[in-house]
């Protein structure tokens, strides 16, 4: 089973310079988790959107690599039926001609022997 997330899309303090310390500039996160589904044995994608969300927000990171590398840990620690996760933030307002984001894809080594 796949979930995917497009444009999750909220404000929170994110980044290294000064004015992003101080002023909330809008994220966008996409996400797609692939995990093994039996018996009935669901993610709930409203509960990984909450995470996600109130992770970023909580946590004001400096940099994205960081935000990425956190929530993917909390993420697999979270369900350990992910397979593999893919998690993207992009800064839409930060550069005027451009959308820049950061992503990251990991393949869930925790549940190893775990199989569908």
């Amino acid at each position: 089973m796949t979930i995917h997330i497009d444009a999750l899309t909220f404000p929170t303090i994110i980044g290294i310079l000064d004015f992003e310390r101080i002023t909330p500039q809008n994220v966008v996160v996409d996400a797609t988790i692939d995990y093994c589904y039996k018996n009935s044995d669901f993610i709930n994608y409203a509960e990984v959107i909450a995470t996600i969300e109130s992770q970023i927000i909580e946590k004001k990171y400096e940099l994205l690599e960081d935000a990425l590398t956190d929530i993917t840990i909390l993420l697999l620690l979270k369900y350990p039926q992910i397979k593999n996760i893919y998690l993207k933030i992009s800064k839409p307002d930060i550069i005027s001609n451009a959308q820049v984001a950061l992503s990251i894809n990991v393949k869930n080594q925790l549940n190893g022997k775990k199989r569908c």
